[in-house]
């Protein structure tokens, strides 16, 4: 199973995988269980999701279309939001404090809003690409696609470590949507059913998580309408995922830490 999981991501990856550094014990994907499910936006082209102090935000993608909202969970009305410059595509979001940082796809242009008011209170810039957010209580976590997660100091939004992230000894690209749950990053790959759930200490994937429970229930058909969007709420421990203009939110079980 490790094997043909590590040929399928390559494959996605468009290109051959460098030969593996280490033989760890094989991984074999867990299916995600559904505990509940709510209801979604479908216009919501999802390209980040967390949940702070009780509260849901989603930020949407698409030039013209970008937006960052504040959400009601179990209805999954829109309750406020603010858009972006209509030439930007947004991306990953994370909360720290009383504010929200955003990134965009391209230009290296990210922002920063209030909370909960979502009004924008300034900017900052990065090297490369902007996919997700997370943060792990002491820095910012971003993704860029490739397989190298960039801390960064919440402050000044400099890069004060570099995470390389690999399944089977292989380096893994295709990060993308990030969350960090009870000690691991937990990160969407890009145009799979997967999520990955990464030790921060050393990069490797410690686990797999399928989704494809999910997937069949929401039926979709249209190609980018992949997974995306892992929120994670601290208070209540419950877990949730969507995806890509996907009509539902789920709740599912949290994954089970290696003994």
């Amino acid at each position: 199973m490790r094997a043909l999981l590590l040929a399928a991501l390559a494959a996605l990856q468009g290109a051959a995988a460098p030969a593996p550094v280490a033989t760890p014990a094989p991984i074999t994907p867990e299916p995600a269980r559904i505990l509940a499910s709510y209801p979604h936006d479908t216009s919501a082209f999802t390209e980040g999701l967390l949940i702070d102090r009780g509260t849901l935000y989603e930020s949407t993608g698409r030039e013209g279309q970008s937006d960052i909202r504040r959400v009601d969970l179990t209805s999954g009305r829109v309750l406020a939001r603010a858009k972006l410059p209509p030439a930007l595509f947004g991306e990953g979001i994370v909360a720290w404090r009383n504010d929200l940082f955003s990134v965009t796809w391209h230009g290296g242009q990210g922002f920063r809003w209030s909370l909960p008011a979502l009004k924008r209170s300034g900017g900052f810039r990065y090297d490369g690409e902007g996919w997700a957010m997370t943060e792990d209580g002491r820095n910012l976590i971003l993704s860029d696609g490739t397989p190298v997660l960039r801390y960064l100091d919440p402050k000044t939004q400099k890069v004060v470590r570099r995470l390389t992230v690999t399944l089977g000894g292989r380096p893994l690209e295709r990060l993308n949507e990030l969350e960090y749950v009870d000690g691991e990053i937990l990160a969407n790959i890009w145009m799979t059913r997967y999520i990955v759930r990464i030790d921060p200490a050393d990069g490797h994937v410690r686990g797999v998580i399928d989704l494809a429970p999910l997937i069949a229930q929401v039926g979709t058909t249209d190609r980018d309408s992949v997974p995306n969007g892992i929120a994670y709420d601290q208070a209540t421990h419950k877990l949730y995922v969507t995806g890509k203009n996907w009509p539902r939110l789920f709740e599912i079980a949290r994954p089970q830490r290696p003994s």
